[in-house]
């Protein structure tokens, strides 16, 4: 069983940065995918960003070149640095795992995700 909590989330100036942790219980967190996805009221929740264990990224065409997801195994958390962010960024922000494969059409799809965090409420002013 893993408990992801997330933090880090607020308000925030257009152009502004912020950086959203999600921190794991769990002895096998190392060896998970963990994505990152977003929903803004009346959206579906959409794909942001995912890392696996070895380290390889994958991220959402609108934030690629603005956010940076990381690992961090030894404190079993993973990050996302938002940089350059848009009012159309905001939305509630939610990290999830899974155990098993991780290609990109996999991790993509929050279907495909066992676990999942409570969320942390990102608001970007224009």
């Amino acid at each position: 069983q893993v408990q992801l909590v997330e933090s880090g989330g607020g308000l925030v100036q257009a152009g502004g940065s912020l950086r959203l942790s999600c921190a794991a219980s769990g002895r096998t967190f190392s060896m998970y995918p963990v994505g990152w996805f977003r929903q803004a009221p009346g959206k579906e929740r959409e794909f942001v960003a995912a890392i696996n264990w070895n380290g390889t990224t994958y991220y959402q065409d609108s934030v690629e070149g603005r956010f940076t997801i990381s690992r961090n195994n030894a404190k079993n958390t993973v990050y996302l640095q938002m940089n350059s962010l848009k009012p159309d960024d905001t939305a509630v922000y939610f990290c999830a795992a899974r155990e098993g494969g991780s290609a990109y059409s996999t991790l993509t799809q929050k279907m495909n995700y066992k676990y999942w965090g409570q969320g942390t409420q990102v608001t970007v002013s224009s």
